[in-house]
């Protein structure tokens, strides 16, 4: 397991019980050092063994929120356009930002290359598929046909598989045997036929309403204190507008980002946890409340007793960057069943290694 943030590394380390590799704490970006050889050597695999590659390059400079800050043009249309503004459609051809971390993507792909995986999982947020973000999968998509994997693109909502939140990533699954098929869904938002209906933030965050879990920072006090306790669950600031029918409205409908003063709902899941909340950003507990970390983990779906290292911005941090682990789960699988093996052996294989 490769990061060069040592917060996670910390974390990884603490956790031992649920992973069984080395933490190698240093920066893929490193082509002298972090090589695919290197990959290989610690892990313990000859270049015969079978090698699948994992990795989440950060989402920041493709997310949403890159292009709604973003200061151009396009930018100024979005945003007049939520607050209910006439606005022109910029005719200027859609440019992404200069972020140096786009860059990881190819280095990402350079691991897979100079590893010789056998097949590899790939991760990002589905503003990656953009129009000023798509060059940079594209590129990585054509080169993995040339170099003999098979892919598959999916496009996969947490809630759908289990997860009490509703997170949407991107995935690509390859494989030089054969074409990947996506995970077969296990779970429905909308009372779909034959499917478990989603787990709600009420089933997972039961567990963690006593005072072993309390955290002093969850408490809310400051400017916007009082309307976060008038908010019903569920509901955001809108519900502090004329739009809403507020006698006293506060603010105007669609001024605001969609997550301030956002409150969750018990009887339904999750939205999106962000890695960076602001002060005022959501989702809070329907008890006005910020989240516990033990609770921001559980609406991931990291198991009960997962340790997080540092400070209560690194853990956030951490929590909201991660990829929900039974998705991540659901997608490696995929993976494993292309390349003929069995993924249920390799986790028996796995729990007696450890035990």
């Amino acid at each position: 397991m490769v990061d060069f943030d040592a917060a996670s590394c910390r974390t990884l380390r603490m956790n031992e019980q649920y992973h069984n590799g080395v933490v190698w704490e240093e920066d893929v970006s490193d082509d002298s050092v972090v090589t695919g050889e290197s990959l290989r050597r610690l892990a313990q695999l000859s270049s015969g063994d079978c090698l699948v590659v994992v990795g989440g390059p950060p989402c920041q400079p493709f997310s949403k929120a890159a292009y709604w800050t973003d200061p151009g043009d396009e930018a100024a249309y979005r945003r007049a356009r939520a607050r209910g503004e006439p606005a022109l459609r910029p005719s200027s051809p859609i440019a992404a930002r200069p972020d140096s971390r786009r860059s990881l993507v190819q280095e990402y792909w350079r691991l897979v290359q100079e590893s010789d995986a056998d097949g590899f999982l790939f991760e990002n947020v589905p503003s990656i598929m953009h129009a000023r973000n798509r060059p940079v999968l594209e590129e990585m998509l054509v080169a993995a046909g040339r170099a003999g994997y098979k892919t598959t693109l999916v496009k996969a909502n947490a809630a759908e598989y289990g997860v009490p939140q509703r997170r949407v990533r991107v995935f690509v699954l390859g494989s030089r045997l054969a074409k990947p098929t996506p995970p077969e869904r296990t779970h429905t938002l909308n009372s779909e036929g034959g499917l478990l209906p989603a787990v709600t933030a009420g089933e997972v965050l039961s567990d963690f309403e006593s005072d072993e879990f309390f955290e002093p920072e969850e408490v809310v006090t400051g400017r916007w204190a009082e309307h976060l306790r008038a908010i019903p669950p569920g509901q955001n600031y809108k519900f502090h507008t004329a739009w809403a029918g507020h006698p006293d409205p506060t603010f105007e409908t669609e001024t605001r980002f969609w997550s301030f003063l956002l409150k969750l709902d018990p009887g339904c899941t999750s939205w999106t946890i962000p890695a960076n909340p602001g002060p005022w950003v959501g989702p809070f507990h329907w008890d006005s409340r910020r989240l516990r970390t033990a609770e921001l983990a559980a609406l991931q779906g990291f198991p009960k007793g997962y340790h997080f290292s540092g400070n209560r911005r690194e853990r956030v941090r951490q929590i909201g960057n991660a990829v929900p682990p039974p998705l991540a789960r659901r997608m490696v699988e995929q993976v494993l069943k292309a390349l003929n093996l069995d993924p249920t052996e390799l986790l028996r294989q796995e729990v007696a290694v450890q035990a």
